[in-house]
């Protein structure tokens, strides 16, 4: 299963003590309905997806167990969850606990659909910018689970050696189509209709643009839009560049650039750890490496965080709260989530235990270390369209790199301004 994720970031908290098995019976939680609420002093209702689930019933058996509550799973679309979490809530036929990306923490707390939680001294277990993801405003929200983001991949039988720039990837990419190697230099699936500036974006960076300023804490600034500064002008003269050279291809699409490279394509491959599986079942010979600097400064990806969140309609926060620090929030958790998902545990134990054994978990980790969060402020839902329309056309041949790129930056100002 292939898929292209577009990435989730902020810091802190207290603690949450020793609660009593009548005190968590003694809540009320919600009741089955079609909708997936549940009633009832003993029932809390998550909403995952289907490949969590199964990851999940263990720790939720061991939960009932010792505290005789259950934990009801209700199977959701992931790519919609957060739109019916932000509606259902407020009507309180919500869940009590969600699975969402972090990225969506903004719109939570603006819809007053998520409540704070206290994880105290478990807040030093899990990577700075895992809490970082799920604290908005200075409170602490979720409890994360997992970290990804994007690397290069690199077909070693094509390129034996890591390129330092993105110019010597390049030139390595086009030599071995010279020679009839490989079909194209370099690959990075795009949406035909909407760009991707989730995967365009340690490009950009790279150039030393970004899409919103950070605060020293690490959170974003909502009112000072950077995009349009002028890095981010030298890099859509850079877009329209790779695109008259085939570099970036608006036909390629994600499914294309991973199966293109799996057939051994292609020297290189930006992508994340989705596509590794299958990279490995193609019997493709590959490294994992450092993003290399098309502008001259650090190449930096989006991170996105993976997060339990707890509902502020829920009525049994109590328990719910210790389900995700006491319950989730263990290395057997973690790791078991692991397994389903392929991205590395937000849990710095379970992440240092896989990575001891998975070099490919450690190499994307590493690479990490470099990213930043994505932005999870209500603002960055007026970006995306804009964002994307406008690398896009520049990959085309459209316009003026300047002119394209400024009138995308005024429309986002205008959407944001509602």
């Amino acid at each position: 299963m292939k898929v292209t994720p577009k990435a989730r970031i902020a810091a802190a908290a207290l603690l949450i003590t020793a609660l009593s098995s009548a005190a968590l019976t003694g809540c009320s939680a919600s009741s089955s309905t079609t909708s997936g609420t549940s009633t009832g002093s003993s029932t809390l209702t998550l909403w995952t997806d289907a490949l969590r689930a199964p990851a999940l019933k263990a720790v939720a058996t061991q939960f009932k167990k010792d505290t005789g509550v259950t934990v009801k799973f209700v199977i959701k679309d992931f790519a919609t969850v957060d739109q019916d979490f932000i509606s259902q809530v407020p009507t309180g036929k919500g869940p009590d606990i969600i699975v969402s990306p972090h990225d969506k923490l903004g719109a939570y707390v603006q819809n007053g659909v998520v409540a704070p939680i206290q994880l105290g001294d478990s807040a030093s277990k899990y990577a700075k910018v895992a809490i970082q993801a799920v604290t908005y405003d200075g409170n602490v929200y979720g409890l994360p689970y997992s970290i990804e983001n994007i690397a290069m991949v690199r077909n070693t039988a094509l390129a034996p050696t890591a390129a330092k720039t993105f110019d010597d990837l390049i030139s390595t990419g086009k030599a071995s189509v010279a020679a009839g190697s490989a079909k194209y230099p370099f690959l990075l699936g795009l949406d035909p209709k909407q760009g991707d500036p989730y995967h365009l974006y340690p490009l950009q960076t790279s150039f030393g643009s970004s899409v919103f300023a950070q605060n020293s804490d690490g959170s974003y600034d909502a009112s000072n839009l950077t995009l349009g500064d002028p890095a981010g002008v030298k890099f859509a003269a850079a877009l329209k560049t790779w695109g008259a050279e085939g570099i970036l291809n608006p036909n390629i699409t994600a499914e294309i650039a991973a199966t293109s490279f799996e057939n051994g394509e292609a020297p290189y491959l930006l992508t994340g750890p989705w596509n590794i599986g299958a990279i490995k079942k193609a019997g493709i010979k590959y490294a994992i490496d450092p993003l290399p600097s098309a502008g001259g400064e650090p190449a930096q990806p989006f991170l996105g965080i993976n997060a339990f969140f707890v509902s502020a309609k829920s009525k049994n926060k109590v328990a719910a709260t210790k389900f995700l620090v006491n319950y989730l929030g263990t290395d057997a958790v973690q790791e078991k989530l692991y397994e389903v998902g392929d991205r590395a545990p937000a849990l710095t134990s379970a992440f240092r235990k896989i990575s001891a054994s998975n070099p490919d978990v450690q190499a994307f980790g590493k690479v990490g270390l470099n990213g930043v969060p994505m932005p999870s402020i209500p603002q960055m839902g007026s970006v995306w369209a804009d964002w994307g329309s406008a690398e896009l056309a520049l990959i085309k041949g459209q316009g003026d790199p300047a002119t394209v790129w400024k009138t995308a930056v005024a429309n986002v100002k205008a959407k944001i301004a509602g």
